[in-house]
C-alpha cells in the first residue's frame, strides 16, 4: 500500500483505534577528550569542509601528520580538544581551542573551532560541543574565547555562538579567497568565568 493511501485509511478509523506512528530514535552521543585514535575521523570531517565549503579558508586537505602535530601541540599546552561520539565510539564531530595570536599577554584568550560530520548536523550536537568547550576552558582558567567565522556559508555557526553569549566585535572584508570568490571574516567574542589560573603558557615556554 502506498504511504498516502495508508494515511487516508488510518484517518478513517476512530482516533482511539489508529496506530500511532513509530517515534524516531533519539540521537545518542557523548562528549569526551579526543585521543590519538580519533585523528583519522577528525581529519575526514575537517577535509570535507576544506573541499566542499567556505566555512574554512583552507584550500588544501590536512594530512594525518599535520593533525597528529596539532593534537600533540594542544596536548602539551593542556588545552581542551573534545570529540562527540556515537554509542559505538564513532566520531560525530569535534571542538577545540588554540592559543590566540600574540605573545604571553594574551595567554588567557583562545580561539575555538567546531566541526560536525554531515550525518550529525541539525541535531543539537554543535551546541552541546560548544557548551562543553566553554565549560572546559573555564575549568582551565581561561578568560576570553574568540570565534573567527567566514561571512559566507556559516550563518548557522554565527547564530549558535550568539545563542551561547558570543558577541560580534568586528568584521574584515575580502581577507580570504576561495572557489573563485573573495570572502570576509566575522569576529565574535565571549567572556568566560575562569575557575583557576591557566598553566598552558608555562608549558609552552618551558618545553
Amino acid at each position: 500500500m502506498l504511504e498516502d493511501e495508508y494515511e487516508r485509511d488510518r484517518r478513517r478509523l476512530p482516533r482511539h483505534l489508529r496506530r500511532r506512528p513509530e517515534p524516531e530514535a533519539a540521537f545518542a552521543f557523548s562528549i569526551r577528550p579526543a585521543v590519538r585514535a580519533d585523528i583519522p575521523d577528525i581529519r575526514e570531517i575537517y577535509n570535507y569542509y576544506v573541499t566542499n565549503s567556505v566555512v574554512t579558508l583552507d584550500e588544501k586537505r590536512w594530512s594525518h601528520k599535520r593533525w597528529s602535530d596539532k593534537f600533540d601541540h594542544l596536548q602539551k599546552l593542556g588545552l581542551p580538544f573534545l570529540v562527540a561520539v556515537s554509542p559505538n565510539d564513532q566520531v560525530l564531530g569535534y571542538g577545540m581551542v588554540g592559543p590566540w595570536t600574540g605573545g604571553s599577554g594574551v595567554r588567557y584568550t583562545v580561539e575555538n573551532s567546531i566541526y560536525l560530520g554531515q550525518a550529525a548536523t541539525g541535531k543539537g550536537l554543535g551546541r552541546a560541543l560548544l557548551e562543553a568547550l566553554i565549560a572546559a576552558c573555564e575549568a582551565k582558567g581561561l578568560r576570553e574565547m574568540v570565534a573567527v567565522i567566514s561571512d559566507k556559508g556559516a550563518e548557522a555557526s554565527v547564530a549558535l555562538h550568539e545563542k551561547l553569549g558570543f558577541v560580534e566585535v568586528g568584521r574584515m572584508g575580502r581577507v580570504g579567497y576561495k572557489f573563485g570568490r573573495p570572502l570576509g571574516t566575522i569576529y565574535l567574542q565571549k567572556s568566560l568565568s575562569p575557575r583557576k589560573q591557566p598553566s598552558w603558557w608555562s608549558r609552552l615556554i618551558n618545553r
